[in-house]
C-alpha cells in the first residue's frame, strides 16, 4: 500500500458508499491531489445493511460511471407490493417511471456488494484507501489558515484545505468541526409514535418453498410492520469472496417489534426470527401448514446476519462551514458581504449529515447522491478559488450547494417519517363516534388507492428520488 502524503488538497474521511462516491466524482473531473482514509482495517462483505438503490442514485452514478456494472449485479423490481397478512392491498408501479428515466425499478442490492462494486471502481484509477486511519483532531495550520490539519490516533498528521467528512453517523469530523446533529421534528406536536419504534433485520434462507415467486412484499398488520424481498446471486458471490458459502436464494427479512414486548435479543436467533415471520409476516411464509395458503410449512433455513435498532432521524445544524469560522460562515444559507473569516473548509456527506428511519428505502440513495454532487461542486470551488484573491470569495458555491443538500435531507426524513407513520400505524379507534380501528381505516384507503393507477404512480415516484435529486 503507497504511503499517505504530509498534505492534500482534498482528505475524505469514511470510505463508505458517500465518500467513495464523492471520490469517483472528483475522478470523474480528472482531479486526483485527493486523499481517502477509513477508521476500519477492513469493510465488513458479510452485511448487507441498506438494500435498495433507485432511480436519481442510478443516474447520478451513471455520470460518474458506476451505474452499469451496479445494474448488473442487483435485482430490476418493478414493484414493490404492500398488504396486510392474507391479502395485496396496493403494489408501487415503478414501470410508470420509464417517461422520466432509463431506470425505472428498484434496484435491489446489498449495500456490501454497491461499496464493493465503488472500491473496485476506485482502485481500477490506482487510488487506495488508507486504513486503518483514526482522526481524532482537527486543528487549524499554524502557517496557512485556511488549511487544517488532521491528527491520527497513531500521531499521524496531514494537512489539506478540504475536510469531507463522510465518517457516518457518529462523524468524528462531525463532532470535533462542533456541527450539532439533532432531530428535525415534524408537526406541532411532534413525531407520532408507530409500531416501528424498534426492529430487527436479517438476511436469511427459506426451505419449503419455491423460491422462483418470491417477491418484494411489504405486510402490515395491527401490531407491526414485516418486509421481505429476494437477495441478488452477487450477494451469494460476495460472501463466498470472504470464505461464507451460501447455498440457496438469500432474502432479507425486517420486523418491528412491539415496546411492550421488550428490547430486542442483540443477537436475535432463529426461533426468534421465525416467531416474528408466523406473527407478523405473510400466511404464504407462515411455518404453520394450517395457516400457509400453500398448505405447507415454510422455515427459515438459516440465518447469516442480523441487526437490530431504534428508529430515528437527525441532521447535521450545517454541512459546510470553516474551521474556526462563526456561525453566519457554517450557516446552511449563502453567506452575506460581511463573511470574511477564514478557517480549513469542513464538509459533510452521507450518514455524518442525517439519517433517517429505513422507511421507503433512501438513506444509502441521499448519501451517494450527496457525494457524486459534492465532487461536482468541490471542482467549481476549487477552479473559482484559483481566480479570486482568497477562497473565500467562492464560498457561495459550497454555501449553495450545503443549502440544497440539507433542503433534500429534510424533505427525505419528512417522507421517511410518513412513510414510518403509514406503515406502522398503531391500532387505536379514530373515537367513541366512529369505533373502528385506524389500521382497517388505512388498509380501505391502500385498497382503493392500489386500484388507481395514478397512485401506484405516484408512490413509485416518491421511492425513485427523482422529485429530491
Amino acid at each position: 500500500m503507497t504511503s499517505m502524503p504530509n498534505s492534500t488538497t482534498v482528505l475524505i474521511v469514511g470510505a463508505g458508499p458517500a465518500g467513495l462516491a464523492a471520490a469517483l466524482s472528483l475522478l470523474h473531473h480528472s482531479f486526483r491531489h485527493f486523499v481517502v482514509v477509513d477508521a476500519v482495517e477492513q469493510r465488513d462483505r458479510n452485511t448487507s445493511r441498506a438494500l435498495v438503490v433507485h432511480a436519481a442514485t442510478l443516474e447520478a452514478l451513471d455520470t460518474i460511471g458506476c451505474g452499469e456494472e451496479i445494474v448488473a449485479k442487483g435485482i430490476k423490481a418493478r414493484n414493490i407490493e404492500i398488504g396486510n397478512r392474507s391479502s395485496k392491498l396496493v403494489a408501487a408501479n415503478f414501470s410508470s417511471l420509464d417517461k422520466h428515466t432509463r431506470h425505472p425499478y428498484g434496484l435491489v442490492i446489498p449495500q456490501n456488494v454497491t461499496e464493493y462494486i465503488l472500491g473496485e471502481k476506485f482502485k481500477e484509477y490506482g487510488m487506495t484507501v488508507h486504513r486503518p486511519c483514526k482522526v481524532i483532531s482537527l486543528k487549524m495550520n499554524e502557517d496557512d489558515a485556511d488549511l487544517t490539519d488532521v491528527i491520527f490516533e497513531d500521531g499521524k498528521t496531514i494537512t489539506a484545505k478540504y475536510v469531507i467528512g463522510a465518517d457516518g453517523a457518529r462523524s468524528v469530523v462531525r463532532q470535533i468541526a462542533g456541527i450539532g446533529f439533532t432531530d428535525p421534528k415534524t408537526g406541532g406536536e411532534g413525531d407520532r409514535v408507530t409500531n416501528l419504534a424498534q426492529m430487527v433485520l436479517a438476511d436469511i434462507v427459506y426451505e419449503g418453498r419455491d423460491n422462483s415467486d418470491l417477491d418484494f412484499l411489504g405486510t402490515m398488520s395491527p401490531d407491526s410492520f414485516f418486509i421481505s424481498l429476494p437477495m441478488p446471486n452477487s450477494f451469494n458471490d460476495l460472501l463466498a469472496k470472504s470464505g461464507q458459502e451460501v447455498e440457496g436464494q438469500i432474502c432479507r427479512i425486517g420486523a418491528g417489534v412491539p415496546l411492550m414486548e421488550g428490547e430486542i435479543p442483540h443477537s436475535p436467533s432463529k426461533e426468534y426470527l421465525q416467531n416474528l415471520v408466523d406473527r407478523f409476516g405473510p400466511t404464504t411464509l407462515s411455518s404453520d401448514a394450517s395457516v400457509n395458503p400453500s398448505s405447507m410449512s415454510v422455515r427459515i433455513k438459516e440465518v447469516i446476519w442480523t441487526t437490530r435498532f431504534r428508529t430515528h432521524s437527525a441532521i447535521a445544524d450545517k454541512l459546510f462551514t470553516r474551521l474556526g469560522g462563526d456561525e453566519l460562515q457554517g450557516a446552511t444559507v449563502a453567506a452575506d458581504d460581511s463573511t470574511t473569516k477564514r478557517g480549513g473548509i469542513i464538509l459533510l456527506a452521507g450518514d455524518a449529515a442525517h439519517i433517517h428511519s429505513p422507511a421507503g428505502g433512501q438513506g444509502m440513495n441521499l448519501g451517494i447522491r450527496d457525494g457524486v454532487f459534492l465532487g461536482d461542486a468541490l471542482i467549481k470551488h476549487i477552479n473559482a478559488a484559483a481566480s479570486q484573491p482568497s477562497s473565500v470569495d467562492a464560498d457561495y458555491i459550497l454555501h449553495e450547494f450545503a443549502e440544497e443538500r440539507h433542503g433534500r435531507a429534510l424533505e427525505v426524513i419528512a417522507f421517511s417519517k410518513d412513510m414510518l407513520s403509514l406503515v406502522g400505524m398503531q391500532d387505536k379507534k379514530i373515537s367513541w363516534l366512529f369505533p373502528i380501528s385506524a389500521t382497517t381505516v388505512r388498509d380501505w384507503v391502500m385498497w382503493l388507492s392500489g386500484k388507481l393507477g395514478f397512485m401506484r404512480a405516484r408512490m413509485a415516484w416518491a421511492m425513485s428520488g427523482l422529485g429530491r435529486r
